[in-house]
Order: structure tokens, then sequence, then C-alpha cells
């Protein structure tokens, strides 16, 4: 079976989408196990992507991992440079540089974005933080635009003056910052949410365990040598690490929490 890769949640722009074929040429070497780059673009829905039979590696959200549904094995979740040296990531809650919102109650009464409902960093995770003051004050925001579908679309929006504040992945910011310093700057960061498990590499159920291994060493092993690290250098990450799937039902135990307290949507 001819199997496929995909890193369309951060492929931030042409070339580090080529920063991302090159690490998946390297680690599909590695294994011993070719795989096609393929794009799959927005507005194509990422579950038709994660329902596929020929993933090797692809990425999908925590969330809906955690949610089950979709027939995949995990294979490794990356470590951010940025971080603490564990798969974690968070949502920053950003607003225009120029904005007078300065802290999160400021943007109280304003329009607010959110990407897709089985989004953790576009959706969930905000759903989370902001759950505490809606129950305290009851609707936070005089509108609620989404789904955008994608970390990108939160940024044209807020840039087009569409929305006031919005939530944006820290990974996918790191990414900005070193690929567009200049959208970068044009947004300020308000809040960030509590870290979770970041979003992981997956293949397909049926690709078989022995695949599944080799390519989980491959990855794993990613930041051993000289052309490796320079790879995940430009990708800001500084490895991968193993997957611990307990992990995630926070995520879920978070989201059925904002269900159960009725706040269905961020506003």
């Amino acid at each position: 079976m001819r199997l496929i890769a995909n890193a369309r949640m951060y492929a931030v722009d042409a070339a580090t989408a080529a920063n991302w074929t090159a690490l998946f040429a390297r680690i599909a070497a590695k294994a011993g196990v070719p795989l096609t780059v393929i794009p799959h673009a927005a507005p194509a829905p990422l579950q038709d992507l994660w329902r596929r039979g020929d993933l090797g590696l692809a990425f999908i959200c925590g969330y809906p991992f955690a949610r089950g549904g979709f027939p995949v094995t995990p294979i490794a979740a990356p470590v951010p440079a940025s971080g603490d040296g564990r798969p974690l990531y968070a949502s920053h809650l950003v607003v225009r540089a120029e904005s007078d919102i300065e802290a999160l109650a400021d943007s109280f009464g304003r329009r607010l974005g959110w990407t897709v409902a089985h989004s953790q960093s576009g959706f969930n995770a905000l759903r989370t933080h902001l759950r505490p003051h809606w129950q305290a004050r009851g609707p936070l925001y005089a509108g609620s635009r989404g789904p955008l579908l994608t970390p990108r679309r939160i940024i044209d929006a807020l840039l087009a003056d569409e929305i006031d504040i919005g939530p944006l992945d820290s990974y996918f910011y790191d990414l900005l910052l070193a690929a567009e310093p200049d959208t970068a700057a044009r947004l300020r960061i308000v809040e960030t949410t509590a870290p979770r498990p970041m979003p992981l590499l997956v293949a397909s159920d049926g690709v078989g365990e022995e695949v599944v291994m080799r390519l989980r060493a491959a990855l794993l092993a990613a930041h051993q040598d000289e052309e490796g690290r320079a790879i995940l250098a430009r990708l800001r990450l500084s490895g991968f690490a193993a997957v611990e799937p307990e992990a995630y039902r926070v995520l879920v135990e978070e989201a059925d929490a904002a269900d159960a307290a009725g706040y269905l949507q961020s506003g």
C-alpha cells in the first residue's frame, strides 16, 4: 500500500509546507516506508482525511482523536521548541496589535471568532477558558463568528476587522513568527489557555504494526543527527515524543463539561 502524509494543520505558508515535506521524506527514508505528501487544503474537511485508509503520517487534533470515531493509530507527537520539552501546546487569545483590548475582560461585548467545533485549539480550549466568565456574567460577546475553519482565517478576520479577538494555536503562532514576522507583529496576545496535549501524527489502523513501529522509531530519533535537527529547527520543534493516549482524555472531559453547563458555543 502506498501511504500518504499530510501536515495541513501546520503548513503556515509554502516554505513551511516544504519543510514538512522534507521531514516526511527523511522519515520515510529512515523508516523504509514510502510516503506521498498530499495537500488536502482547506476548505476540504479534515474529517475526510482522518477517515482514509492509507494514512502513513497525518496530523489529527487531540480532541477528535480522544473522542474517537476515526480509524487511526498514534505514531508520535511533536515537541515545540518554545515549550518545556513536553508535547504540549495552548491557545493564544489574540487581538490586533493596535486594539484597545488590553485584558480579556476588555474584549467582552465585542466580536469573537472561532475555527470549528471539533478543534481543541480553535474552539474547545476557548470554551473551557471562557466558561467561568460566562457562568458568572452570562453572554460575553456581542457577536460570535464561526466556523472560520483554520487559524489563518482567524488571522485574516482579525486583520480585516471582522472580529476583535480569536484563538490561535500556540504552535501555529510559533511557525507564524518564523515564517511571517510582519504578520505576527500585527497581532498581540491577550491571554493564553492552559497547556494541553499537542495534535499528533497518526497512521490508519490498517497499515500494520511493523510499519507503525518503523515510522515511530524514525520520528523519535529525528533529532539525533545534524540533518534531522536542522529540519526540526526550521519547523520550530525540538523533536517528537511517544504518545500517551490517556493524556488526551482531559480534552473530552473539558468539552463535555462545557456541554453539560449549556455553553454550546463560544460567545
